[in-house]
């Protein structure tokens, strides 16, 4: 598949409404008027939704990247938020490395992709091979297939597989591909997640071999994981029996700090939940609805000591209650 040599812009009025209505929420100045205003904004055309979107991308990723990059950039954040300085998006920019934001957010392949899904949503594909893939929550992925090989190039996201009997009589290598390497399927049912800096795989039937772009190949059996660098492999590790429940739209935490949680149903919510640092901390047992974000968040109010303040469908805050 072909790409655009770059990522349609986003129109620069639309994006600095984004950044007026961001301003708005996080430093919680509005009332029930706005919140409706909000939604009515971010309904007008699919540019609309594209740029909150990518604003919500840049705050997730706050969140999600290393201490060592991310020390004291949400307080920095705040600070700017709350002064209204209308040219944060830019800031941001400045401050997340441009390499590492690309890899995470790339539009253009999202809209010319095979298969991708929506935030939120999940898809089940049956392929000519007599495979089966299913697509989590915002996962872009390319088909190649071909007399030589069967390819998915997983950009973003995460998917499971259950290969098939192939019906061509030359074999033809099943592959998943992802920043980090190649991961060869040896008859087998596994899942592929892409981090920001390395690739998950787990095995629940046979074996796959994890070749990394500038490491030694691996083999993984069923019932273990690893997460693969560029360059090398982590310690194998027993996988979670329950690492798959995702495809029932259940998500289980076990003694998992909040942040850690919330960062996770970022990824099934079309809005962006935030979590207070002074509750970032708090112990979560339990399971949940990746399908129901809002019984979800009632759940946790319910059984912690938490508030979730809803500013809009797409403003969320959790904190102490």
């Amino acid at each position: 598949m072909k790409y655009p040599n770059q990522p349609s812009p986003i129109d620069t009025t639309i994006l600095k409404e984004t950044v007026e209505w961001l301003v708005k929420f996080q430093a919680e100045e509005a009332g029930e008027d706005e919140r409706l205003a909000l939604d009515r904004w971010h309904d007008q055309s699919p540019a609309h939704i594209a740029a909150w979107q990518h604003i919500q991308s840049i705050l997730n990723a706050f969140k999600q990247i290393p201490p060592e990059i991310a020390h004291g950039a949400l307080d920095w954040l705040d600070k700017l938020v709350r002064r209204k300085v209308i040219r944060i998006l830019g800031l941001l920019i400045m401050v997340v490395p441009s390499a590492w934001l690309t890899k995470r957010y790339l539009p253009w392949q999202e809209w010319t992709a095979d298969l991708r899904t929506a935030t939120g949503e999940q898809k089940t594909i049956h392929l000519t091979d007599r495979s089966c893939v299913v697509l989590n929550t915002a996962s872009v992925v390319d088909i190649v297939f071909n007399a030589e090989e069967r390819c998915l190039k997983l950009h973003i996201g995460e998917i499971l597989i259950y290969t098939g009997h192939d019906p061509l009589l030359a074999y033809r290598p099943f592959l998943v591909q992802t920043l980090q390497g190649i991961v060869q399927a040896l008859g087998t049912e596994f899942s592929v997640r892409c981090f920001d800096e390395y690739t998950r795989v787990t095995v629940s039937q046979d074996a796959v071999e994890i070749r990394p772009l500038h490491a030694q190949p691996i083999k993984l059996h069923a019932g273990e994981q690893i997460d693969c660098r560029i360059d090398s492999t982590q310690s194998l590790q027993s996988a979670d029996a329950m690492s798959e429940l995702w495809t029932q739209g259940i998500f289980i935490a076990k003694n998992m700090r909040l942040a850690d949680l919330v960062s996770e149903l970022n990824r099934y919510c079309e809005g962006f939940i935030r979590c207070h640092s002074n509750v970032a901390n708090t112990p979560v047992s339990s399971s949940f609805s990746l399908t129901d974000i809002d019984s979800t968040l009632k759940l946790l109010q319910e059984s912690l000591p938490l508030r979730v303040s809803s500013f809009s469908r797409y403003w969320i805050t959790i904190e102490e209650a």
